[in-house]
């Protein structure tokens, strides 16, 4: 520890379960954030503070407007710019004695093993159930860690996976719901405040993993409740089936309908360059990027308004991640569309 480190950490190296010890440990620890969006913002912010020695912080979205009601490591000028860069950016100016790694990508199953496997622990800080299970599945593969949250209207979750041969994710929920059960903050909400507290416990429960001080979650699911001030805990059964994973599966979970195929953006070409089809790109007017001159850009907020002229011809769906278009999908799936593609990444 330096001087400067000493100085800037001495109201934890000072509690008495805590010491030079426990902050050593943080200073070599290596942590990977998973999602800069509501939850992450907190972890980011807190974890820096704290002192863990490396941040990885990997998110493939930018900062829209609606963002900051609750991400609040941004600000205006961040708008448009991707998140793990402007996180980074705001932490080097905060705490520039932690080594900062960003990742502009979002977790995939060609790159999960890679990456998960060159950090300590794991944050799951995503919104949607196809990122959970990948990462659930590759900690197990991996033998890692993570720190699962989720956050939904005015209640949230929190627990400790894969961690001291404790339970995994799918020991929790076993299965994905089906995609129209699948809840998502875009169309229910969620109180700001409630980012900030569940993004906390998270970093929280990080910092005892790495320290060895304290009881952690694992084994437990905590449930906050904001709007009636209830905390409640539950125990979570270890399922050893779970544990055995050995390799990654399929995490298509949110377009799972037969109407829908999975496309490479590789193939696009090869498959439709003499075919009558309609290329959308679903992601924010100031986002688009056509992959054909006869692109159109229908944000994912309007597809569901939109007319279309002939139901017949394929539909091929796109955005920067694959994940709003798989949403689009969803929605023109169950407006009669017959022929609909998902561009994936890979």
């Amino acid at each position: 520890m330096t001087e400067e480190e000493n100085i800037r950490y001495n109201r934890q190296i000072i509690l008495p379960s805590w010491g030079l010890e426990a902050q050593e440990k943080v200073k070599a620890s290596k942590v990977l954030i998973i999602g800069a969006g509501g939850l992450g913002c907190p972890v980011i912010s807190y974890l820096a503070a704290a002192g863990v020695g490396t941040i990885a912080i990997m998110d493939f979205d930018v900062v829209e407007i609606s963002n900051l009601q609750r991400q609040v490591i941004y600000n205006m000028k961040d708008i448009g710019m991707n998140k793990a860069a402007a996180a980074s950016q705001t932490i080097r100016a905060f705490n520039p004695l932690v080594n900062l790694i960003t990742i502009e990508e979002g977790l995939e199953k060609s790159n999960a093993l890679k990456i998960i496997e060159q950090y300590d622990i794991v944050v799951d800080a995503t919104d949607n159930f196809e990122t959970r299970y990948l990462i659930n599945d590759a900690c197990v593969i991996l033998n890692k860690p993570f720190v699962f949250a989720s956050i939904l209207g005015f209640e949230g979750q929190v627990s400790v996976f894969n961690y001291n041969d404790g339970p995994t994710y799918r020991c929790l929920y076993p299965e994905p719901p089906s995609p129209e059960n699948a809840p998502n903050c875009n169309d229910n909400g969620v109180l700001g405040t409630l980012a900030g507290t569940i993004g906390c416990i998270q970093a929280n429960e990080v910092l005892k993993i790495i320290s060895g001080v304290g009881e952690t979650l694992s084994g437990k699911l905590l449930i906050v409740d904001l709007l009636n001030n209830r905390f409640s805990n539950f125990s979570i059964t270890t399922v050893q089936a779970n544990k055995e994973i050995k390799t990654l599966g399929d995490y298509n979970i949110v377009c799972n309908s037969d109407k829908i195929e999975f496309l490479p953006k590789g193939k696009f070409t090869e498959k439709f360059l003499q075919t009558t089809h309609l290329s959308i790109d679903v992601s924010d007017e100031y986002e688009f990027t056509p992959i054909e001159k006869d692109s159109k850009n229908i944000p994912l907020y309007e597809i569901e308004d939109y007319q279309f002229e002939n139901n017949n011809i394929p539909v091929i769906l796109y955005c920067k991640s694959g994940l709003r278009s798989k949403q689009a999908a969803m929605i023109l799936s169950k407006k009669g569309i017959k022929n609909i593609y998902c561009l994936t990444n890979n």
